[in-house]
């Protein structure tokens, strides 16, 4: 710091001017770096691998202190933008649940990814996996060789696991065949996943081994509830269950209408076969998902019409099946318009899903909605799309959108007998004629003895055709039916069909579910890439360019001077910023003011405010913006105000500028 009279100059290196800065900013000066940003989110702790000092487990991670902001900011955003906008009734359910639930719901049987193993090793290897990794590895290989590749991505060359590729030349024909693979992999079953692997030679990477038949691996992680053990019971591999068992008091809660939507963030896991990706890739995580109870008459959504000319990049699964992963831009309203996506409530939550995400930060171009084609497809499913992310390691589901039709709850109802329905009073009675048949129990019993009950269940089952034909046969004196394999002969004597008239008021009807399901620590790692970029003028100077929405601290207040005169005016802003509902930290260390601000940059702090001698004497601060570390000045109070609409989105920084003085690194000071 360096003294005139009558005014303080700040030293240049700190607090230099940008007056310049928000035209001339450059983010893609330097290369993406995968291995500079992972060494960053370490040092800063972000998150860390689980009982690291114990060795740690594979897919298992814990979040530090910036890391744990960032996701319940991610969270909370959710929260706002989807329960609370919508009027959605949230629940918290548990995370241990009976074994018959998922019996009954087709997770025992089918919730399985396919596995390999290395036939010499016994490494296991998900196949689907490796035939993606050998294969571009391949392609990789092909374009070395013809010269087209270039050098290899920096976050290639750091990747964990990643297949080296060498520079082999592919006829044309090979290279089309891969890509024709690739488009449509996930649509390929075990068999074929394992016809692949012979037919290409497919090995494991790590060893040149082949790999055995693809076999299915249950991915939930069993337990037992009780002392005894005689209660299994699993870890939930989705939270959705939880909505559908509650379902009734759902219903009851929103006075027995539809539509509704209820929602739910917690914990789930599954027991994933070789989770090698970080973030995207574990065995526990948090996940929200949303189950929309609607009418399976009506699909319409109350409020599509505010988001039918939201674009999206879609990939419908016509395309995949012909080989291709190109994109088309469209708006929701002509997708639900042309039957791309199914329905108007299914296309309501495609749009909301892609506001969400880009509001806490994800790039718009770098995101795709890729809809699932017949192979992949949920058991449960009838339509699925995938709010899918580019990152260092491809395209990666964030967000999952599913038309679960009457799935669930139908399973449910028919193995606990408890009805999950609708009941609806119509506003004017529906009057239907249908035949219906009456039996003579007392004379059916003594005619056919055990084969009665077998003919009731029979003819009870019976659609209106059927029981016309049967009509008419008893009519002519006698109709003989199947059952078990027999024929059984019916005479009018046992049973009659009269046809009747009935008169319905009351509508029952199983409600269809719209799900859309979001996994947290996916979203958070890929924003985490999607905001980091170096200095333009030092590359060891990394910045996580975290919207204020999201920042784990929305403003660090720096005091210039370590003196206790210092104290309450830090301890005056501090309060008063908490007032305003921001959170902020202190940073009063030794270190310069510049590596100060360095040190938060790389937390993704978008705002910092500087107390000076200045601010002592005149009450004035200074207003650091992170992106372009341009600074503004104003009365302490005045800056207060414009920072608090700063971090709640209601004003930009060129707006900023307009309130508050481009600061020239000069004050007046006594």
């Amino acid at each position: 710091m360096r003294f005139r009279f009558g005014q303080i100059v700040i030293n240049a290196r700190a607090r230099l001017n940008h007056t310049t800065a928000m035209s001339t900013l450059n983010k893609t000066a330097h290369p993406f770096d995968k291995a500079r940003l992972e060494a960053l989110l370490n040092h800063r702790f972000f998150y860390a691998p689980a009982f690291e000092i114990y060795g740690g487990v594979a897919g298992l991670y814990d979040y530090g202190p910036p890391g744990s902001s960032l996701q319940a900011n991610i969270i909370a955003e959710w929260r706002r933008h989807f329960i609370i906008e919508d009027h959605m009734l949230e629940l918290d359910t548990t995370i241990m649940t009976p074994a018959p639930v998922f019996e009954t719901s087709g997770h025992v049987a089918r919730f399985a990814d396919w596995m390999v193993k290395d036939t010499k090793t016994g490494d296991v290897l998900r196949a689907d996996h490796l035939v993606k990794n050998v294969l571009e590895a391949r392609l990789v290989g092909d374009r070395e060789a013809r010269g087209l590749a270039g050098q290899p991505k920096e976050d290639d060359k750091k990747k964990k696991k990643k297949v080296k590729s060498v520079a082999v030349q592919l006829a044309d024909d090979k290279v089309k065949e891969y890509e024709q693979i690739l488009a449509q992999l996930d649509n390929f079953s075990g068999p074929e996943l394992g016809e692949l692997c012979r037919k290409h030679d497919i090995r494991n990477p790590d060893t040149d081994n082949e790999v055995g038949e693809p076999q299915q691996f249950n991915l939930m992680f069993a337990s037992s509830i009780g002392p005894t053990g005689q209660h299994p019971g699993f870890l939930r591999p989705e939270t959705a269950q939880g909505h559908f068992l509650n379902f009734s008091r759902l219903l009851e809660f929103n006075n027995g209408r539809v539509p509704f939507a209820s929602a739910q963030i917690g914990r789930s896991f599954r027991n994933e076969i070789s989770p090698r990706a970080g973030l995207l890739r574990v065995r526990e995580f948090t996940m929200g998902e949303i189950e929309h109870f609607v009418d399976p008459a009506d699909k319409q959504h109350a409020r599509f019409a505010e988001h039918r000319d939201v674009v999206l990049s879609l990939l419908d699964r016509h395309v995949q099946t012909q080989g291709s992963t190109t994109v088309t831009q469209m708006t929701i309203g002509e997708a639900v318009y042309k039957g791309i996506v199914a329905n108007e409530t299914l296309g309501y939550f495609l749009a909301r899903i892609q506001l969400f995400l880009v509001r806490i930060g994800i790039d718009p171009t770098r995101l795709r909605f890729r809809q699932h084609m017949g192979n992949e497809m949920a058991h449960y499913a009838t339509d699925c799309w995938d709010a899918e992310i580019e990152n260092a390691t491809g395209w990666t589901e964030c967000v999952g959108c599913a038309d679960r039709a009457a799935y669930d709850l139908s399973v449910h109802a028919a193995k606990t007998g408890h009805a999950l329905v609708v009941r609806e009073a119509l506003k004017e009675p529906v009057v239907t004629e249908r035949e219906v048949a009456e039996f003579n129990k007392k004379m059916l019993g003594k005619t056919l003895g055990r084969d009665a009950g077998i003919v009731q269940k029979v003819v009870g089952e019976m659609d209106q055709a059927e029981l016309s034909k049967l009509k008419q046969s008893l009519e002519q004196g006698s109709a003989t039916i199947t059952a078990e394999g027999r024929e059984i002969t019916l005479t009018p004597e046992l049973v009659t069909i009269q046809r009747k008239t009935f008169k319905q008021s009351i509508r029952e009807f199983t409600p269809n579910v719209i799900e859309p399901s979001f996994g947290f620590g996916r979203i958070l790692y890929t924003l985490l890439e999607h905001s980091f970029w170096c200095r333009e003028v030092d590359i060891e100077r990394g910045v996580l360019s975290l919207p204020p929405v999201v920042a784990p601290t929305k403003v660090l207040i720096v005091p210039l001077s370590a003196k206790e005169e210092f104290n309450p005016l830090v301890r005056d802003v501090s309060s008063k910023l908490r007032k305003a509902g921001i959170f902020s930290r202190v940073d009063d260390s030794n270190t310069s003011i510049g590596k100060r601000y360095a040190r938060n940059d790389e937390l993704g702090t978008p705002f910092g405010v500087t107390l000076d001698f200045a601010s002592l004497q005149n009450g004035t601060m200074t207003l650091r913006e992170r992106d372009t570390t341009e600074q503004l000045i104003g009365p302490i109070d005045d800056v207060i105000a414009v920072v608090s609409e700063l971090v709640h989105g209601t004003i930009d920084w060129p707006v900023a500028r307009e309130r508050l003085a481009v600061y020239d690194g000069v004050q007046a000071v006594e």
